[in-house]
């Protein structure tokens, strides 16, 4: 099976483009060449990146075709510090410049936090929201810079990134390492918050572990940490242990090709985790099967088939899908990555799968408002998309393979299609995979794109109530610096909030803890750690976890609220001492 897959694929792309799967080494995963200082290096699969290398015009072509980095603010008069109002939806809002060129892959800290990436280095920092919980006038502060491991430094660009249940945010692999050119690096780490230091972390043994790169991972319901290989064939899948940082090997998606290269994992309400294959019916049709992990048997089964083909149709080669982000219904909106190169099939769709009964139905296409020209198919392959508190779900698009202009949009509750403001800058001049999204618990979205301007969208709409954390237990009195139990229900919410796929994460389905003081109306917010499980189910019950009180809290009486994705409890009143 392996051998004559791998055939067909080195028909479709040339000998010297792919090799056996399982068997490249780092040291030879090389992409095309050097690109422009001003061209943000794209996530590819790693076929396209293998095609590029062995055929250079077609990579100068497509190089010519990315967008160019707007580093630099407009001249001629003062910047605009938010978008122009939209009837149809939320407003943008410029964060306070923060310290570099390029922000990347932000992640919540479990004390509510923010922690970016300077794109493609080993430099991370922190943005704190100020005394009233607003984060576009938050400060920025220097973090511990990713480790030197066995004499490479860690600088990774595209990988898989997760928070853990103990609040420690763990990266693994990379596309890129520290330069513009692909190398599907195996090296990983993992940062404690409150040492500030960065530890490495093994890769997985065994086949199919010689690259992780642009790697899907994923949080199940019970804690553990789960990360796949980029580029293994057959596909490879393991398991962290938190305490030793050792993996244990588990099932990995089996359909078709056995291939998972630039495929998303969504965490679904029963706790089984939903994939979109791309591979499958490559390379004379277009994939229409998606899968379902179930943690408890450690094996993938079939989660039926999509009403329409939602990866790139395979004679573009781009082998590319949009996100797919599960709705506090328990449904879930994947978005296709068609990028219009076939004749007759320009537009993007989209599929819905209802988790509860199991099958697909066909979506709303995305409006054909992108290009230069205002008139070309949007499309999803590579971008962001994150659930807002009110139901909608925020995402962005643009023509072609991240061709610039990008434009964004709401998909409403309904499965209607709205287009809303474009961010304050850069959205003119930039491809859909430059930006990232991170759903913050005040419900607006934080959004990065490879510059020093992060951005903040308001959405219109009000808070689901029914989505919300519910308190069944916590202190009536707490102390600075003491840490206490909260026992609940849905303290993980209902979605894992923002997605992207296999080159990013940005998950929060995890309970913050805020405090507001009653005479001031100062927001602080606690450490929370130790959550008993990571459940996106509805009503999902005995839940619990601890959080420890700032140091630096006003004392009096104040309002204790848990929230998560944005969405927070009803307020429990503590008197701080």
């Amino acid at each position: 099976m392996a051998g004559s897959w791998t055939a067909r694929l080195t028909t479709r792309l040339g000998a010297a483009a792919i090799g056996a799967f399982g068997a490249v080494s780092v040291s030879h995963a090389q992409a095309a060449g050097p690109m422009p200082q001003n061209v943000v290096p794209p996530p590819l699969s790693f076929p396209r990146a293998q095609y590029f290398k062995s055929h250079p015009q077609a990579w100068a072509q497509f190089v010519a075709g990315l967008p160019r980095l707007a580093v630099d603010a407009p001249e001629g008069g003062a910047e605009p510090t938010r978008s122009t109002p939209s009837a149809s939806g939320g407003v943008w809002q410029l964060v306070t410049k923060g310290p570099t060129n390029g922000l990347c892959n932000p992640l919540l800290l479990t004390d509510a936090t923010v922690m970016v990436h300077e794109c493609d280095t080993p430099n991370w920092y922190r943005l704190v929201p100020d005394a009233k919980g607003d984060y576009a006038d938050g400060a920025w502060y220097y973090m511990a810079s990713l480790p030197v491991i066995g004499g490479t430094q860690y600088a990774p660009q595209y990988h898989a990134s997760a928070v853990l249940p103990d609040g420690r945010a763990i990266i693994m692999g990379g596309e890129y390492n520290g330069g513009n050119t692909g190398v599907w690096t195996r090296l990983g780490a993992i940062y404690d918050p409150l040492a500030n230091t960065w530890t490495p972390v093994k890769a997985p043994t065994g086949p199919g572990w010689k690259m992780i790169g642009d790697a899907a991972g994923v949080v199940l319901s019970n804690g553990v940490f789960m990360l796949a290989s980029c580029c293994a064939f057959p596909a490879a899948d393991a398991l962290l242990n938190p305490t030793s940082l050792t993996w244990t090997k588990t099932g990995a998606p089996n359909a078709g090709g056995k291939y998972q290269d630039e495929q998303g994992y969504e965490l679904l309400p029963k706790g089984d985790v939903l994939t979109v294959d791309i591979w499958t019916a490559y390379p004379n049709g277009n994939a229409t099967n998606a899968e379902q992990y179930s943690p408890w048997a450690g094996t993938w089964s079939s989660a039926g088939v999509t009403p329409t083909s939602l990866p790139d149709p395979a004679q573009c080669g781009n082998y590319e899908i949009g996100p797919a982000v599960l709705r506090g219904d328990g449904t879930v909106v994947a978005f296709g990555g068609n990028t219009g190169c076939v004749a007759g099939a320009t537009a993007d769709p989209t599929a819905i799968y209802d988790t509860k009964a199991g099958a697909w139905a066909a979506g709303p296409d995305v409006p054909a408002v992108c290009g230069v020209g205002g008139a070309t198919a949007c499309t999803l392959a590579d971008a962001p998309a994150a659930l807002l508190p009110d139901g909608s779900i925020l995402f962005a698009a643009s023509s072609g393979y991240g061709q610039r202009p990008t434009h964004f949009f709401e998909f409403r509750p309904r499965n209607k299609i709205v287009q809303v403001a474009d961010t304050v800058r850069g959205a003119s001049t930039s491809g859909s995979y430059y930006y990232n999204f991170l759903v913050l618990p005040n419900g607006q979205v934080l959004s990065t794109d490879f510059s020093a301007f992060a951005e903040v969208y308001t959405p219109a709409g009000s808070p689901i109530a029914a989505w919300a954390p519910v308190v069944l237990q916590a202190p009536a009195r707490v102390a600075a610096g003491r840490s206490y139990t909260i026992n609940g229900q849905q303290l993980n919410g209902r979605s894992q909030g923002a997605y992207y796929g296999d080159d990013a994460q940005g998950s929060t389905n995890y309970p913050i803890v805020k405090i507001v003081n009653t005479a001031t109306g100062d927001v602080f917010y606690a450490r929370s750690y130790n959550f008993s499980q990571m459940s996106v189910a509805p009503n999902a019950h005995d839940e619990s976890m601890q959080f420890a009180v700032p140091s630096t809290i006003l004392t009096g009486p104040a309002k204790l609220y848990v929230i998560a994705n944005g969405v927070a409890s009803q307020p429990v009143s503590v008197t701080v001492h």
